[in-house]
């Protein structure tokens, strides 16, 4: 007899995971998170929005890439949640947008229960960081297209920002100041030359290489850093022009979407000393610099452009949050560019 159990779907175990999930995701909840009863969708009072003038919405969607597969490797799954939240939230704050919710989807070859509460609770978490509210997702169980131990991350989050507060390029002009945020590591990017120097190299996730303070694994592991409440704290102190998230691409390709097509940004790479873990991975894999330049933030996760009289007052602002922060580069006339010097 054929059943859904048999072609290795396990509803019950679906149901466990839910109830295991429950109290780290009620922990993200805002107060214009709405009930749905029904449990099929997630409610917002958008009545909230009557604050704003004119509200526009902003949303995002993104996964974590191969990191899944570190996190597999090593059997970690509560932090890699907390990953998907700061590549989704971190490029609406770019904008100057607010993140309000978080949907999420997550696909497994088989649903162990304990392991998909690890990873939407980590989600949950990195929600409740990003001020957001996790309010609905699913978990797909699809036996013979991945293996048991297989899975995969995704996630969209809507926020909001007054029409006449976006940030972006237009805000910038020569005489601004490039600021940037240091990173926790890695990030959620680049991992596809991680795991291919892992995989012709004599490093082993389990070793301590010179220089590193924890496990290459548990540093490999090190959740992305969420700037989405730290961009909006500098907002409100004043005289942000725009944001940068460096995500895949690297510093200076990121960095070169917030500019105008009349404005140069010229970074200093004197100006900061990248984490231990970049020199480890270009040692033992043979990176030529250009390559990590454009597949690694380098240590910056987040880059802002401010006005020049609003520096020591971003900064002031970052150092009472707790993100290291430093005076990147400048803003001269030019063509768009922006370039590590």
């Amino acid at each position: 007899m054929s059943t859904y159990e048999a072609a290795g779907v396990d509803i019950a175990a679906g149901e466990r995971a839910v109830d295991l999930m429950k109290s780290r995701v009620a922990r993200s909840r805002r107060p214009e998170v709405v009930d749905d009863v029904s449990g099929f969708a997630g409610l917002f009072d958008a009545s909230a929005l009557l604050k704003y003038r004119r509200p526009l919405l902003a949303t995002s969607t993104d996964g974590v890439g191969t990191k899944v597969d570190l996190a597999r490797r090593l059997g970690i799954y509560d932090t890699i949640g907390h990953d998907l939240v700061g590549m989704v939230v971190d490029d609406l704050a770019v904008c100057g947008a607010e993140p309000l919710f978080m949907t999420d989807y997550v696909a497994c070859g088989k649903v162990v229960p304990e392991r998909i509460a690890d990873i939407v609770g980590g989600i949950a978490d990195g929600c409740v960081l990003a001020g957001c509210a996790l309010v609905g997702g699913e978990t797909a169980e699809h036996p013979g297209l991945l293996e048991p131990d297989e899975f995969d991350v995704a996630g969209a989050a809507t926020g909001v920002v007054e029409a006449s507060e976006i940030l972006g390029p237009e805000r910038v002009v020569p005489g601004d100041v490039v600021l940037a945020m240091a990173s926790s590591g890695i990030h959620s990017n680049g991992y596809s030359l991680v795991r291919h120097i892992l995989a012709t190299s004599s490093l082993e996730l389990e070793s301590t290489p010179a220089d590193l303070a924890q496990t290459l694994g548990m540093e490999l592991l090190t959740p992305t850093r969420i700037y989405a409440l730290d961009c909006l704290a500098m907002m409100a102190a004043g005289g942000v022009h725009a944001f940068a998230h460096i995500t895949g691409g690297g510093l200076a390709a990121n960095l070169a979407r917030s500019l105008p097509a009349t404005c140069d940004a010229v970074l200093r790479r004197s100006s900061w000393t990248q984490p231990a873990i970049f020199s480890v991975l270009q040692a033992h894999g043979g990176v030529a610099q250009p390559d990590m330049d454009k597949t690694f933030n380098l240590g910056v996760g987040m880059a802002a452009i401010v006005a020049a009289e609003a520096v020591d007052g971003a900064l002031r602002v970052l150092a009472a949050r707790g993100v290291g922060a430093w005076v990147l580069g400048e803003v001269s006339e030019g063509t768009g560019q922006a370039r590590l010097v």
